[in-house]
């Protein structure tokens, strides 16, 4: 099933143009499978695109059933791209023990992953899953 993607607003479309190319390329990859993700959720509903701390963020304000994922990149390393979760959530920890070797992890608030490589899908599309559902679930 291929997912018909909404339009970015024209503040995270900017946000987006941002990013280096090969970073911005991987993330708009991420941002297909967070709308994806969410079509085959049962209770989700729809996806409110925004900006949080200038950066593009996905919420499930109508439901309430998750938790906000944010796309940034961190301009060192080797993994630069990057999913952000709520620190205070548990998120990053299940994902960490459910994920070990699929990403290099940020403390307890974010997954990174290499701009240039395959995007891991199935791992991320588990972690996705289980932040649009976070409050569902709790």
């Amino acid at each position: 099933m291929t997912t018909k993607l909404p339009p970015q607003p024209p503040d995270v479309a900017s946000a987006f143009d941002a990013f280096p190319k090969a970073v911005r390329q991987q993330l708009l990859r991420v941002r297909s499978l967070i709308f994806e993700t969410a079509a085959k959720l049962d209770g989700v509903g729809p996806i409110a695109e925004t900006l949080k701390w200038g950066e593009p963020a996905y919420l499930t304000e109508a439901s309430g059933s998750g938790s906000t994922i944010r796309l940034g990149w961190f301009k060192s390393g080797d993994e630069p791209c990057a999913v952000f979760f709520n620190c205070k959530t548990h998120l990053v920890a299940t994902i960490r023990q459910q994920f070990p070797d699929d990403f290099v992890f940020e403390k307890n608030r974010a997954i990174r992953f290499s701009a240039s490589e395959s995007l891991p899908r199935a791992p991320l599309t588990s972690c996705l899953a289980m932040a649009l559902t976070y409050h569902k679930r709790r």
